[in-house]
């Protein structure tokens, strides 16, 4: 049995000789040094343009993997595997997709792109911001400070985003006691509030699992721990979550974040 160690130099070893492979990166919990011993292992691979995914089925690990373009067009594919008795993620990531999302970056523009398991969807910017905090293992990979252009314009567009739920949660559903729409639509406009406080404060965010607590709105989860299907109950819980949002937007210098909710 390998040590963690001896892993990790095995699978970026073997990730590496792939052809067209430029680099391989660790990422996820254990590239920011949050992991547990359960946690799973996150890589990703760096090519230009064109990479068969092939290779990839062609080591012989336990699991799947996707053709490039499985999962959209942005997080572009990849699979899980188990190898050595541990499970194992793998990304594909396009350097040259990477630094046209780059380019737009550092003009303030990007796209929100939707994605399983995320609420409030991916910023293209995404990609950028693995290479921010993963831990390069193989190859020449850039890394870029957060674009002063993204930090003005990025804000306001999730903020936005934020109030537009609030406002249906509170109409669309609130007011009709439909309890599971509304926890799912609050938790979704901390999320893009969450996008907002980072952006803002020039802090990149791979994912969302620790997005509310980088953004000090774990203060959320008390308020949908509590919901009711009492329609009046329930309005007043979004009003609570839409003045927390609110307050934390303010005092993270959001453009305009109070005035744009009135």
């Amino acid at each position: 049995m390998l040590d963690d160690a001896e892993f990790l130099d095995h699978v970026a070893s073997a990730l590496a000789e792939l052809p067209g492979v430029l680099g391989v990166a660790l990422g996820g919990s254990r590239a920011q040094g949050v992991s547990h011993p359960g946690s799973d292992w996150d890589f990703s691979l760096y090519y230009r343009s064109t990479f068969d995914a092939s290779a990839v089925r062609g080591l012989g690990w336990a699991g799947e993997a996707t053709d490039v373009g499985g999962w959209g067009p942005i997080f572009n594919g990849g699979g899980a595997f188990t190898v050595e008795g541990r499970p194992m993620d793998i990304h594909y990531r396009d350097l040259d997709l990477i630094d046209r999302i780059h380019d737009d970056a550092e003009r303030g523009e990007f796209r929100i792109e939707p994605l399983l398991f995320h609420q409030a969807g991916i910023p293209t910017y995404i990609l950028l911001a693995e290479l921010g905090v993963n831990r390069v293992l193989t190859g020449d990979l850039p890394r870029w400070e957060y674009p002063d252009a993204l930090r003005e314009s990025a804000p306001p567009v999730w903020w936005e985003g934020a109030r537009l739920t609030l406002h249906y949660a509170r109409k669309g559903h609130a007011a009709h006691g439909r309890v599971a729409q509304c926890a799912g639509l609050l938790s979704e406009a901390a999320c893009r509030t969450g996008h907002a406080i980072l952006a803002c404060n020039g802090e990149w965010i791979t994912n969302e699992k620790q997005l509310l607590t980088l953004a000090g709105l774990r203060e959320v989860d008390g308020v949908i721990a509590r919901l009711s299907s009492e329609p009046k109950a329930l309005i007043a819980a979004v009003d609570e979550v839409g003045a927390i949002l609110r307050r934390a937007a303010a005092e993270a210098g959001v453009v305009d974040a109070v005035q744009r909710d009135r």
